[in-house]
């Protein structure tokens, strides 16, 4: 089996409302590229990437005289092609490397006609469980704001009784910090036997992060998600605060794991099938954390239902992932795949059966988010649509004013 042909599709797929977190919005809707590659046999492998709400059709298009011929057995090979460290220091290729290792993992299994997971070291669970992930989000047409300690929980009840989630996750770093504390102790309240994780992306000052941290200790938490930047920050949280810290920022390769087995600053690593450059690197990186007694658990990037089926099938082969996953997939309003959006049900996702990933595309809604994403173009992942002329630092001084409120066209 060979590989003659790479196609990039970039789509805008609607959100509920626009999302906010801590370094901007997503504007709406996710801009996501679909890859197709091209066997010689006929099969079509699938796979998926972001870009920070911009295409990436043009660096797909790039690779194809890279991966003419190759043969989509060769995984390693195709690491080196795409990813080689020393020249990826000139065009960072990782996500790249990911969406087409799916896309081959996809080809191999329909080839074989066997599962992803099947592939991967066999299933130990069929579902994989979820926590709800909650925004903060401007009103758009048709969906109600969530700014207030009200309608956080408001909407969160509405979740747990749609797609029964007992886990729920709080994106932060928009508004204060003590004002987001009270819409966190709000969840606990309202939710006293559920579990809870506050993310704010690393844009609190180490005062700030321990401050947090400290007035949550006696909260139901899962973990703490990055709530300063970089090792060294969350190794001083770490220290003197009695919750579990977690990363998916600055753990994302294997000499950042292995800097944080030597000396610990994350106790949870949150595995990213885009960001560590395909499902067989998570399965790795899990596999030292099991070694070394870390936590693992399934990240979410903003995925449509290829890349949610990478998670499923790396969440099925993982024997140590005691975590719920995150997933972003039900803010959105629809997907690209036949069958429409995977379903929840108690929690949780069945892990397509099926050959490969086990999804296929749906052509006439892959062209009509193409043509959305013609009409709509990209927008700038890193700025807020409501904030105009406004950036985030790190740490961030300048939140939000959780008395504004806005509705924002999608």
């Amino acid at each position: 089996m060979k590989i003659v042909d790479i196609r990039a599709t970039t789509v805008a797929v609607p959100l509920e409302a626009p999302l906010r977190h801590s370094n901007g919005a997503h504007w709406g809707r996710f801009v996501r590229t679909i890859v197709e590659v091209e066997a010689d046999n006929g099969l079509v492998g699938l796979g998926e990437m972001g870009g920070g709400g911009e295409s990436a059709e043009s660096a797909f298009r790039a690779l194809m005289p890279y991966l003419k011929d190759h043969d989509p057995f060769q995984l390693e090979s195709l690491r080196f092609k795409i990813a080689n460290p020393t020249a990826s220091l000139y065009n960072n290729r990782t996500q790249l490397l990911a969406a087409i290792e799916f896309a081959c993992i996809d080809l191999i299994g329909q080839h074989l006609g066997v599962s992803a997971s099947d592939l991967l070291g066999g299933r130990v669970r069929d579902a994989v469980p979820f926590a709800s992930y909650l925004f903060f989000r401007y009103a758009a047409e048709g969906y109600a704001e969530i700014r207030t300690p009200d309608q956080l929980v408001e909407h969160t009840a509405r979740l747990k009784a749609a797609h029964g989630f007992t886990v729920h996750k709080l994106k932060g770093g928009v508004f204060p910090p003590d004002y987001e504390l009270e819409c966190y102790r709000a969840l606990a309240e309202a939710f006293p036997d559920d579990r809870l994780r506050y993310d704010p992306n690393a844009v609190l000052s180490v005062a700030e992060g321990l401050r947090f941290g400290r007035a949550i200790e006696g909260l139901n938490n899962d973990y703490l998600e990055d709530p300063v930047w970089g090792l060294e920050g969350l190794r001083i949280v770490r220290e003197q605060v009695k919750v579990p810290l977690a990363t998916n920022t600055v753990v994302v390769n294997f000499e950042q794991l292995a800097s944080n087995v030597l000396r610990r600053g994350a106790d949870v690593v949150l595995l990213d099938t885009t960001f560590w450059g395909g499902i067989r690197p998570c399965i790795k990186a899990a596999g030292v954390c099991e070694t070394f007694q870390l936590g693992v658990a399934v990240h979410s990037s903003g995925e449509l239902g290829i890349q949610l089926a990478t998670m499923l099938h790396l969440g099925a082969v993982l024997p140590n992932l005691t975590y719920s996953a995150d997933a972003h997939y039900h803010q959105l309003r629809d997907d690209v795949i036949e069958g429409g959006k995977l379903a929840y049900k108690d929690g949780a996702i069945a892990v397509p059966e099926g050959p490969g990933l086990g999804v296929r595309l749906d052509r006439e809604k892959v062209a009509r988010y193409a043509e959305l994403y013609r009409e709509m173009g990209g927008y700038p992942y890193d700025r807020d649509p409501g904030r105009p002329g406004w950036y985030a630092t790190v740490p961030n001084e300048r939140f939000a004013d959780p008395t504004v409120s806005l509705e924002i066209a999608p």
